[in-house]
């Protein structure tokens, strides 16, 4: 489980791919101080393992699945990434619960600036964007965001100047695709009240009972 606080920008050394997988080498310090093999780590917001440690970065398995939800496919040996370890049990709560399971990618169509904020709206398909709500939790390449408007093919998030020199968001333009993942909370109570409504039980008090 991550939190969308990015802790680092690390940068493609290499990329190896296979007929439908691949093995990314990344570049990376600050996290290196206490990586072992089998840890997670989220790369634009994708969970995944480290598989191999040098002294200057970490390589990691690509499966087809997650070349074909995510935009690591678009990667090319130079690209700077998102890096963050998973959240110890004793750490802070900084972003909200990201799990880097991506549910799609979403493309940048504007930028922004509103005094000392960075405006984005990315675009994105309708079975993401139904989970996507003003003041809601997102997590685009990793990054933990409040999503500021919804439109009806759309969304905009307001960035700080500290948030997006701390990330890749930077270095983004018009027409780049981004990684996205939706506040699991919806969709678990999308869910949950699909399987129980069957029976009709769905009240304020099952909700409730539930924690929702």
């Amino acid at each position: 489980m991550f939190t969308g606080v990015i802790e680092e920008i690390g940068k493609i050394q290499d990329i190896k791919k296979k007929t439908s997988s691949a093995i990314l080498s990344v570049q990376a310090w600050k996290i290196m101080q206490d990586i072992q093999l089998g840890d997670s780590i989220a790369v634009n917001g994708v969970c995944l393992t480290v598989t191999s440690i040098s002294p200057n970065g970490f390589t990691a398995d690509v499966m087809h699945e997650t070349l074909n939800r995510s935009s690591l496919g678009n990667l090319r040996i130079g690209n700077c990434v998102n890096l963050e370890r998973a959240m110890p049990a004793n750490g802070r709560f900084g972003g909200h619960i990201v799990s880097g399971h991506i549910d799609g990618i979403g493309t940048i169509s504007e930028i922004r600036r509103d005094d000392n904020a960075l405006w984005y709206t990315i675009k994105t398909p309708l079975p993401i964007l139904r989970y996507i709500i003003e003041k809601g939790s997102i997590a685009i390449d990793g990054i933990s965001l409040t999503v500021a408007r919804v439109y009806k093919d759309s969304f905009s998030v307001s960035v700080i100047p500290h948030t997006a020199s701390l990330t890749t968001l930077s270095g983004r333009r018009v027409g780049d695709s981004v990684n996205l993942e939706n506040d699991c909370i919806g969709k678990y109570v999308e869910r949950l009240m699909g399987k129980e409504s069957q029976n009709n039980n769905i009240t304020a008090g099952f909700l409730a009972k539930h924690g929702f």
